[in-house]
């Protein structure tokens, strides 16, 4: 059975919960604030000419909003959002049903849209283009093509893989929008709002102290608030100060840069195994029985970001950020591997 990982940006079970802590506007999305501009003027450009709004695709590191700017946009254009996922259409008959029960204006919303099958997304293209689907009848000699009509819709995928996007999916977008890591201020304000949303009582310095370690990442930050929240009601904490965050955070092993352990074992293996690097992706993924792909996706995005590591032609390695973050500065000297 797969670990969990509470710094895991990807939707687990538990970001499922009763009451939603997703934003329901435009205006009430924190962050992302080019995005948000750019795509308001889409918005109100379709609606005062009655028109649905151009295809979207949404792409980013998971976590960071994509599905909620999907059902923000069907609620500012009014129309009904069918979501559903690349792997969850593995054949053309499937995506047939989706097209044509949609309405006029309505969102198809296709998450993990780079794992769609190459067979089904070609049969996506003329729906995009031209509102109609070209099915084969029969085969060989016998075969022919129907058109099939389907009502004006716009699709809004989304993905955190854009590289693996074929070049023909990706013109057929009419808007496209990259989501970057949020700042400390924004998920700040993202952990307020959804800790009155929880009736959970705090002070500004404890939304602070969790949005520090959230990795740039609302749902990370939404997910913590709900840890901190838990071990403030086991202790009878009636308000989340700072120091119960604190506490709450570094016993589930998050230190102030937001690094988990399995971060922390990364970091450490270059470090000390393969002598702060170059070393290739396979062979630490195998160093740590890790996937590679839990290493690519989850792992490295935010030490990226933050100048933990550093991708080479003969792969990753630490960096003097790292050396002093783990406290190894004396590494730059050898001593550490004497």
């Amino acid at each position: 059975m797969a670990r969990v990982r509470l710094m895991d940006a990807n939707e687990q079970m538990e970001d499922k919960g009763q009451v939603s802590l997703r934003p329901n506007t435009l205006e009430e999305y924190v962050g992302q604030a080019a995005i948000k501009k750019r795509l308001n003027i889409a918005l109100q450009a379709a609606k005062a000419r009655a028109e649905s709004i151009d295809h979207v695709l949404l792409y980013g590191p998971p976590g960071l909003g994509k599905t909620t700017l999907a059902h923000i946009i069907s609620r500012e254009m009014s129309v009904n959002l069918v979501a559903t996922s690349g792997p969850a259409i593995e054949r053309s008959g499937d995506l047939m049903g989706l097209l044509t029960n949609l309405q006029p204006g309505d969102i198809l919303f296709i998450d993990e849209i780079h794992r769609l099958p190459r067979p089904v997304e070609e049969f996506l293209y003329s729906a995009m283009e031209d509102f109609q689907i070209d099915f084969v009848i029969d085969k060989g000699a016998f075969a022919k093509t129907v058109k099939i009509k389907v009502k004006p819709f716009s699709l809004v995928g989304a993905t955190t893989r854009a590289g693996l996007i074929s070049a023909p999916m990706r013109e057929r977008f009419g808007l496209m929008y990259h989501l970057d890591f949020y700042s400390v201020d924004e998920l700040q304000t993202i952990v307020e709002r959804s800790a009155n949303l929880l009736e959970v009582d705090f002070v500004p310095e404890a939304a602070r102290e969790i949005a520090s370690r959230s990795r740039g990442t609302p749902r990370i930050a939404n997910r913590l608030l709900k840890r901190v929240r838990d071990y403030a009601q086991v202790f009878g904490e009636a308000v989340i100060t700072r120091e119960i965050a604190d506490q709450a955070l570094s016993l589930e092993g998050i230190d102030l840069s937001g690094l988990d352990e399995l971060d922390l074992r990364v970091l450490r293996t270059i470090m000390q195994v393969y002598r702060g690097g170059p070393v290739g992706i396979e062979a630490l993924a195998a160093t740590l029985n890790e996937e590679v792909d839990t290493l690519v996706d989850v792992v490295e995005p935010y030490l990226l970001k933050e100048g933990l590591l550093i991708r080479t032609p003969s792969g990753r390695k630490v960096t003097d950020l790292t050396r002093k973050h783990l406290g190894l500065v004396e590494a730059s000297t050898g001593n550490l591997f004497d």
